[in-house]
Parts: structure tokens; C-alpha cells; sequence
């Protein structure tokens, strides 16, 4: 377990965040009746439930923390702790300088206001005084792209066209310490990208970010520091890929525990939609089994190199990165590739798809089975548009039978 300790930094730095053995208990009662007798008698009558238990850490101006965990966790009860809408049962907790909590998107509007009455009535409640909003509310429009639909009411809007309108007022001013839920989840891929756009121009700012996420892909990229929660305790808090390291090695043992039977094959791509998506995921020099081979046999590497290919579609003008994952099938990582991080870029083809080729030459993987997932992201290697996981599999043969995954470059002496 990963639990460093949290000295004073030796600039002498104030946290802006500093949590120290928050904890929120919930009283369960059998009835309203338990409830009512409770009250009168002073007696305990409750089943205590403890969301979250024993939680200290610090953040400071510039710092991202990432905070992962299965559902159940206590993530959310934290997140609204460090926002003020729940108050702890124990523990202390300090907050400095201004502080934006995107948890609920479009949970404070009313229905039956315009979207521009929603501004500054949701202005209101989150500290944007009218003034304020009024030098404010051409921007906020312009990020939202809800044009004509600020004066419809609300209810008309799509769940998309509330999101929107929500994340646009809410990091209208930029915070000091800025609280994300899953942010990254909702809206089409356009708005996501602006979203990310705007949550890194914040961090490059300085602004203290703690930003929750089933996503260990963002969390890796804008996190340099992440907490795993389990069952309401802290499990690891640390470097972010120590962190989630430990988290994924867990989330392996669940899914192993839950796993199919051993013949099932790679999941379907999902159809195509009509934004940016991956169209095909290409293996090179597989020989497929014959027909007498055991049901769920993966074909066979039929040369010492491994090549892929992975071919998608953008709208006009969208330049794309493509990477590639493999993982033993049990789910044991192998290694990740991508274009951003190797500082190339897919090209076009002349049916206007982008194409990337990668090649593993003498490849060393050890005998076994082994899964390949492909990824589609902006061009900063930041949102993901599309993934096809477990979309393609292969088996390995090597001529020695030897413990490990890959036999890596060595020498004796």
C-alpha cells in the first residue's frame, strides 16, 4: 500500500486543499419510527454505514490528483465533502481561494427558465453575482455554441445541449481549485475536446485540480499524483503510475474472477458511428487455426515480426492519433503504442482514411495468447473517440519453454 507521508513542501507552499481523517458516517434506521424513537431517547437505534473513513492527503497550487476506484468506493462522497455539499462526521478539512465543483451538470437549473435566464439564475448559486455575469455571458454562450437556444426554455434542450450550457457557466471564471466528476464522459466528442482543452489551460495556469475518473488513461495523462479508494479507505495514494499500477493489477483479479468461459474470443467491434471512429484493426502474418484446432484458438504469429494496422475516420480537417495495446488475454499488459508518444502521425490514404502501421520486428513475447486493443484520440492524444478493446487475438510460439511474457535484451558477464 502506497501511503507516503505529506512533510511541508521546503518552499513553505499552503496546500489549497488539506484533508486530514475525513470521514462521513450514515445512520441506517429500520423504519421512521426507529428514527423518531431515536430522537426522543437518545438511544442508539442506527446501523452505522461509514462512506469513507480515514482520508488525509494535501494538494497544492499546480498539483492534479487523480482519484480512482471501483463504484461503491466512496469517490463521489469525497468529492462532495471537498466541494461543501456534504459536511464531514470526523476529520478536518481546510480549502483556500476560489473553489468550482463540476459534479452534477445541470443540476441546478430550472426547467421552465431560458437558457439565459439559467445563467444567472445557476450564476447565482455558485457566487456570480448579475454584474458579473454580464461582462461573462457572451463568452459563456460562445464556449456553450447553444446559439439561438439561450432563449428556449430548458426543458427543450437536449441532455447534450444542458451539459454544454452547465460546463460553460461553471468554468466560466477560472478557479483555484477546480473538482471533477467524470467530466470526460458526457457531451459528443467535439465538446469532450473543448472540455480537456479548457481543465489543461487551467492546470498549465496553476489552478489545483482533483479530478475522479473511471478513465486510467486521463488519469495517467493530467494526474502527476492519484488516491485509490476502497470500500471508503484510503488503499494507495502516490505517483500516479504506482497508483494505478496497483489499482489495475486489482481490477484484474475481479475480472478474472468473473470471467467468461476460456473459449471466448475477442468482443465484436461496435458499428461504426458517424463521427470519428476506427473502421478496421488489421494483423498482418496471422496463420488462422484449421478446423480440427480446439474451439477459441487463437491464430498463430506466422513470422518473427508482428505488424498492425489500424485504419479510421475523422470529419474534414480532424488530424488524428491512433495507439495500440497488448495485453496477455487474461489481462496482463504487454505494452502500449501511440503515435503522440512516438512523436509520428497517422497518414491519409487515398479514400481519405488515416492509416498507421506499427511493426514489432523479432518480436520476444514467450509462448501464449495475447490481445490486441486499438484507441483513436484527438490531436493531442488526450480524448479518446473511439476503442475497440479485445478486438483482435494471437498466439505466440516460442522456440524455448520459459516462465515470463518476454524475453528482453540481455548480456552476461
Amino acid at each position: 500500500m502506497l501511503l507516503p507521508s505529506h512533510a511541508a513542501r521546503p518552499d513553505g507552499a499552503q496546500p489549497t486543499l488539506d484533508a486530514q481523517q475525513l470521514g462521513k458516517e450514515y445512520r441506517l434506521y429500520d423504519s421512521p419510527v426507529q428514527r423518531l424513537l431515536s430522537l426522543l431517547s437518545n438511544r442508539r437505534n442506527y446501523r452505522s454505514h461509514w462512506a469513507l473513513q480515514g482520508v488525509t492527503f494535501q494538494l497544492r497550487r499546480g498539483q492534479c490528483l487523480g482519484l480512482i476506484g471501483d463504484n461503491g468506493a466512496g469517490k463521489s462522497t469525497l468529492l462532495k465533502l471537498l466541494a461543501g455539499t456534504l459536511q464531514p462526521s470526523c476529520g478536518t478539512l481546510a480549502r483556500h481561494g476560489r473553489v468550482t465543483a463540476i459534479l452534477e451538470l445541470g443540476a441546478g437549473f430550472h426547467p421552465d427558465f431560458t437558457g439565459r435566464q439559467n445563467l444567472y439564475f445557476g450564476g447565482s448559486l455558485i457566487g456570480i453575482d448579475a454584474a458579473q455575469m454580464r461582462t461573462l455571458e457572451a463568452s459563456i454562450i460562445a464556449f456553450s455554441e447553444l446559439g439561438d437556444a439561450m432563449d428556449r426554455p430548458i426543458k427543450t434542450y437536449s441532455s447534450g445541449m444542458v451539459v454544454r450550457l452547465a460546463f460553460a457557466l461553471v468554468t466560466a471564471l477560472e478557479p483555484q481549485v477546480l473538482i471533477i466528476d467524470e467530466a470526460l464522459a458526457v457531451g459528443d466528442q467535439h465538446f469532450q475536446k473543448k472540455c480537456v482543452e479548457r481543465i489543461e489551460a487551467f492546470r498549465n495556469n496553476g489552478c489545483t485540480i482533483l479530478f475522479c475518473s473511471h478513465s486510467l488513461y486521463h488519469v495517467q495523462r493530467l494526474c502527476d499524483q492519484a488516491l485509490w479508494l476502497h470500500l471508503g479507505q484510503m488503499r494507495a495514494l502516490g505517483p500516479t503510475p504506482e497508483v494505478v499500477a496497483a489499482y489495475e493489477a486489482h481490477v484484474r483479479l475481479q475480472e478474472q474472477a468473473e470471467a467468461p468461459p476460456p473459449d471466448a474470443g475477442p468482443e465484436a467491434p461496435r458499428p461504426a458511428p458517424n463521427a470519428a471512429h476506427i473502421e478496421a484493426v488489421l494483423l498482418d502474418d496471422i496463420l488462422q487455426p484449421d478446423a480440427n484446432a480446439a474451439h477459441g484458438t487463437c491464430g498463430r504469429l506466422d513470422s518473427p515480426h508482428l505488424r498492425m494496422t489500424v485504419r479510421a475516420r475523422t470529419p474534414e480537417g480532424v488530424q488524428p492519433h491512433i495507439g495500440l495495446l497488448i495485453e496477455q488475454v487474461d489481462g496482463v499488459g504487454v505494452t502500449s503504442v501511440a503515435t503522440h508518444f512516438d512523436g509520428t502521425q497517422p497518414h491519409q490514404d487515398s479514400t481519405g482514411a488515416w492509416v498507421a502501421t506499427v511493426t514489432f520486428p523479432d518480436i520476444p513475447l514467450h509462448t501464449g495468447q495475447y490481445k490486441v486493443s486499438a484507441y483513436l484520440f484527438d490531436n493531442k492524444g488526450l480524448v479518446v473517440y473511439d476503442e475497440w478493446k479485445d478486438c483482435q487475438r494471437f498466439s505466440q510460439v516460442f522456440a524455448q519453454s520459459t516462465p515470463g511474457i518476454v524475453r528482453l535484451p540481455h548480456q552476461w558477464s
